[in-house]
């Protein structure tokens, strides 16, 4: 066991949680973040809730942050210039020639991130195979310094054609740049990404160079100010593909940070899932500014191995979380035809719901459903009292446009903001051949316990999961985050026992850079290596991803007619069919998961003084259409067997049941919700 605390900065709230192996005692907070510098809340939390000699025997620091991701949206990164080869230059406007949005005429791709004047051609040329079929043109690189320089560009990528089966030119033209005087950040292409497609992976490194000094700077600022008020251990920082990595990774290869955010949650809910004996369920993460989901099967979230972000492909392994801006914070409003919308503005931290007492203005979710009484007296996290006329008034400036009163707008949004989520959810599952009604719901996030019947109610759930700290399960989920990394190698091979050789001579391979890259000592924990194969039938042009249970010590045990086999029983188990051709590897994949020590089933938690004016309150019910006597309720007070309808109070979490819900709770700790009616 270990000491840790989890910090994971959302776009309202920043969530912290310490969990004290010494007494299994677990403490949780929630304040509002800090926008214009994210870490400044990470601080405060930090040092209104330890000491310096409790700081200074905590074991792990682990982090979620979506800076990187801010930097992409908000287009706040560095002035980046592009080294590529000649004839590639507009390779990141070209694309892949098609239409993110088919049937929309007028769409249009994303703005690259470099400007053409500032994508400069290099003559050098390499093979499929990594033999060199024209050699680096120093001179070029030499000019092209000298323009960046002169442009006050302050990072760089370098993607050269099939670069990544022979980094041996990418990291020349590196050489002469810092030789010739250029003092920002380069990113590498080979480095990046060892595998094919010069689209997502000049894409991918660009959005490295992008955001690299606006990471490291955070990270650096970061870590410094936890070490000057007492904090000696280590530093972890989710990553997009699950696990952590170390700081000083993240700050080196920032690409594969940026939905570390979204993933805490996923990984959280993968832990719990595992414990339940690897029930299946989707999660409902609702924050203040965006609503996540992901799906777990089998005790474990879904991997992807490139995604998008705001049209922009990344070429790294990443968890499969939806994400819509739909959260508490989520703004109604009228659109161009009259009709009542919900999202994806948001109110965010500053100024907030209108009942927050701010300044806000705008009707939000929260503003919504504390008019409707489903936040109880409206005494929430970090002693923020809301303020009901507030509310009714933003509720009002939109409501009397349409002839809906306060009462029927904030019914209004909260439908059209469940429906918003449950049609996310929908993507996840049910365009993927997955019925929603045979999973559980996890519900957790600031909103998530609020809205969970609602959504529920949408997509026929019967069985609802709120989670121990579920105000903080995010945060909470950083806390069993493993050390986890990833490496891939392109190389198309026919599938054979001497293909099978080649790939076990790349997996060695993949595995050295790995053990080279961990800059962390680990030794005295578990190190588990896991495979996996990119394959295809021959003449498709896209994989899918094999796992490869079969290995010793990271070599493949398998002969190739029993991974043909596997190969298309899982291909038919995907696409319902399967075809008579040849089999082909294209890319081989090796993880390392270095295990941090384990943290028991439960911790206790700090038990909060909730103070409760009444115990019942006037709530609307959506299953009775109209209003009811609401139990109030602290859920340390719960017992198995009661019934709603109730509004159930945490430090940092409200859970409403409406009357068609039974409650029973197991020894996890977890509410579990279960719809009567079905």
């Amino acid at each position: 066991m270990s000491s840790r605390i989890g910090v994971d900065i959302g776009g309202t709230f920043t969530d912290f949680i310490v969990y004290d192996e010494n007494d299994n005692k677990v403490i949780i907070d929630k304040i509002p973040t800090t926008p214009a510098d994210p870490e400044k809340a990470v601080i405060e939390v930090v040092k209104r809730n330890l000491n310096k000699e409790q700081l200074s025997n905590i074991d792990f620091f682990l982090h979620g942050t979506t800076v990187g991701l801010n930097a992409l949206l908000e287009r706040k990164g560095s002035k980046v210039g592009l080294l590529c080869t000649k004839g590639f230059r507009d390779i990141i406007e070209i694309r892949r020639g098609d239409r993110d949005e088919m049937y929309n005429l007028f769409w249009q791709p994303p703005p690259p991130l470099v400007p053409r004047y500032l994508r400069l051609e290099i003559e050098e040329r390499l093979f499929a195979n990594g033999k060199v079929h024209t050699n680096l043109n120093i001179n070029d690189v030499n000019e092209s310094c000298k323009h960046f320089i002169d442009e006050g560009v302050n990072s760089v990528a370098i993607a050269f054609m099939n670069a990544y089966s022979n980094k041996e030119h990418e990291l020349l033209a590196k050489k002469t740049l810092i030789e010739n005087g250029f003092k920002g950040e380069i990113s590498l292409s080979s480095l990046v990404s060892g595998e094919y497609r010069e689209y997502e992976r000049t894409t991918t490194t660009i959005i490295d160079a992008f955001v690299k000094a606006r990471m490291s700077n955070y990270l650096d600022t970061l870590k410094n100010s936890l070490n000057d008020i007492g904090f000696k251990g280590s530093f972890l920082l989710t990553r997009s593909g699950s696990g952590s990595m170390t700081f000083d990774e993240a700050s080196e290869r920032p690409f594969e940070t940026i939905m570390s955010g979204p993933v805490a949650g996923a990984e959280g809910a993968g832990e719990l899932s595992r414990k339940l004996k690897n029930t299946n369920m989707v999660t409902a993460d609702v924050g203040g500014t965006s609503f996540d989901t992901c799906l777990i099967l089998d005790g474990r979230p879904q991997i992807q191995f490139e995604g998008k972000i705001v049209g922009l492909p990344l070429q790294s392994p990443w968890v499969d979380v939806r994400s819509i801006g739909a959260g508490g914070g989520s703004i109604a409003y009228l659109d161009d035809g009259g009709l009542l919308r919900s999202g994806p503005q948001s109110a965010g931290a500053v100024p907030g719901p209108a009942c927050y007492e701010r300044g806000g203005k705008q009707p939000t979710t929260t503003d919504a459903a504390f008019y409707l009484g489903m936040l109880g007296e409206g005494k929430l996290a970090s002693g923020l009292q809301l303020n009901k006329k507030l509310a009714e008034d933003a509720l009002n400036s939109v409501g009397s446009k349409i002839n809906l009163s306060a009462f029927d707008t904030a019914k209004g949004i909260l439908k059209i903001s469940s429906a918003n989520m449950a049609d996310a959810i929908r993507e996840i599952t049910i365009e993927q051949g997955i019925d929603p009604r045979e999973l559980k719901l996890l519900a957790f996030g600031g909103a998530g316990p609020l809205m969970s019947n609602l959504i529920a109610e949408e997509l026929e759930i019967k069985e609802i999961i709120i989670p121990p700290y579920s105000g903080n399960f995010s945060a909470w989920g950083l806390l069993g985050a493993d050390l986890l990394q990833m490496n891939a190698k392109t190389k198309i091979l026919r599938l054979s026992d001497d293909a099978l050789t080649e790939c076990n001579t790349i997996l060695e391979n993949l595995f050295k850079e790995l053990e080279e890259r961990q800059k962390i000592d680990f030794t005295a924990n578990e190190k588990i290596k896991e495979v996996a194969l990119d394959m295809r039938w021959m003449g498709q042009e896209h994989t899918i991803t094999l796992k490869i249970d079969d290995h010793s010590d990271g070599k493949i045990n398998l002969d190739s007619e029993t991974l043909k086999q596997n190969f298309m029983k899982e291909y038919e188990k995907t696409f319902g069919s399967k075809l008579d051709t040849v089999v082909e590897v294209v890319s081989t994949r090796a993880s390392i998961r270095v295990n941090l020590p384990r943290k028991s089933e439960s911790g206790k938690i700090e038990e909060d003084n909730i103070e409760i004016s009444s115990s019942t309150i006037s709530c609307f019910s959506f299953n009775a259409d109209k209003n009811l006597e609401f139990k109030i309720i602290p859920r340390n007070e719960i017992k198995s067997g009661m019934s709603g309808p109730m509004i159930i109070l945490e430090s940092t979490a409200v859970t409403y049941v409406d009357e068609n819900y039974s409650i029973n709770t197991d020894g996890l700790g977890n509410l579990i919700l279960n719809n009567k009616e079905n």
